[in-house]
Order: C-alpha cells, then sequence, then structure tokens
C-alpha cells in the first residue's frame, strides 16, 4: 500500500496520444466510439454486470449496485451522466466507459461543491488491453464532461486492479486519498476538468 505514490502532474495531449496510439496499434483506426441511449440498454447492462462479475470475483454476482439498478436514469438522463461504448468494425461491444453525479458518500475525502463526477465502469475487453483503448475511451469522456461543464473527475481504484493506479495517474488524475472501505484498500483520485489539455 505504501509503495503507491503520486508521480507528479502528467498530463495527456489529446491529439498526440491518439495519434500515438492508433500508429501502435492500427486495429484501432477500425474502432467507434458513442454515447449510449436507450436503445443500447439491452446489450449494454448485460456486458457491464458480466465485466463486474469476472473483474471483482469476491463481490456477490447477485446484489447489483444502485448505479446499475438505476442505469437510464443516473447515466443517460442525468445532467451530470454520460455513458459510452466502443465497438469494432463488425460492432462488437468491446469496451465501456461512465459517469455519474459524485454522491459525496466518502466526506473523509473533503471534496467542495464543485460540479464533481465520478469515472466509472471502465471496462476494456482483454484483446484491447494496452492498446490505447481506454485511454481513447476517456478522452472522449473528458470531451462529454467539458460539454456538460463539469469541474471536476473523481474516481476510486484498488491495489489488486493491476496497473490501474499507474494508468490514472498518466492521464492526471492525482492521489487524494487512500483508504479502506468495507475491507478493500482503495485509492481515491481526483482530476480537475480545466486541466486537461
Amino acid at each position: 500500500m505504501n509503495s503507491i505514490k503520486d508521480r507528479g502532474n502528467m498530463r495527456v495531449d489529446e491529439q498526440k496520444s491518439n495519434k500515438q496510439f492508433l500508429s501502435v496499434h492500427p486495429h484501432l483506426n477500425n474502432i467507434s466510439i458513442s454515447r449510449v441511449g436507450e436503445e443500447d440498454i439491452d446489450v449494454i447492462l448485460p456486458y457491464v454486470i458480466e465485466f463486474r462479475r469476472k473483474l471483482f470475483p469476491m463481490l456477490d454476482a447477485n446484489k447489483i449496485p444502485k448505479d446499475l439498478l438505476a442505469f437510464s436514469s443516473v447515466y443517460l438522463s442525468s445532467e451530470a451522466g454520460a455513458f459510452l461504448q466502443a465497438r469494432d468494425h463488425q460492432g462488437k461491444l468491446i469496451g465501456v466507459i461512465g459517469m455519474l453525479a459524485y454522491d459525496y458518500r466518502f466526506p473523509y475525502l473533503n471534496i467542495d461543491k464543485r460540479k464533481t463526477v465520478e469515472v466509472a465502469r471502465l471496462f476494456v475487453e482483454p484483446a484491447y488491453r494496452r492498446s490505447g483503448l481506454g485511454t481513447a475511451l476517456f478522452l472522449h469522456l473528458t470531451q462529454v464532461a467539458k460539454e456538460k461543464g463539469i469541474e471536476r473527475l473523481y474516481l476510486h481504484t484498488h491495489p489488486f486492479l493491476t496497473g490501474a493506479y499507474e494508468f490514472w495517474n498518466k492521464l492526471g488524475f492525482q492521489l487524494k486519498d487512500i483508504r479502506d472501505e468495507s475491507n478493500f484498500p482503495t485509492i481515491h483520485m481526483e482530476l480537475f476538468v480545466d486541466q486537461i489539455a
């Protein structure tokens, strides 16, 4: 736990980043990233629930989180919400990411009242990991956040998710706190939207 360190204030140049991963991973040229709509829920929701079950086998698979139970109102019709999907050239779902209004459930974080969302549910198919798809999904989400006037992005991750802290830190997220939540070491991070290039 103590080995996690804030590595400074690294930023991703969107145009440079996109060119970089597209040239290294040409298969991403045929990927489309779009907003999820009501017509997509029947595919997206089971995908997210199953991906979560595989990623967190220690959790009760029968207990669906509140944000997924109210997916439409949390992500699609909420002023602060959004959910994005990535599909390959054949239309196969290969990744997702979402944001929802932050609910201030961690009072010790001392997050002020600036318009804050929680970045959530970044899931990328194993064949596309380390391809730049996760970064592409995040960069598209930041554009939506800017359009919605979001000021701060918050997220939390866990040390057992290999490379997750480093991934978010490279995208500019700064360490805010590390605490145990329900017996899980939890890393809390934030990024101010006006600091995104």
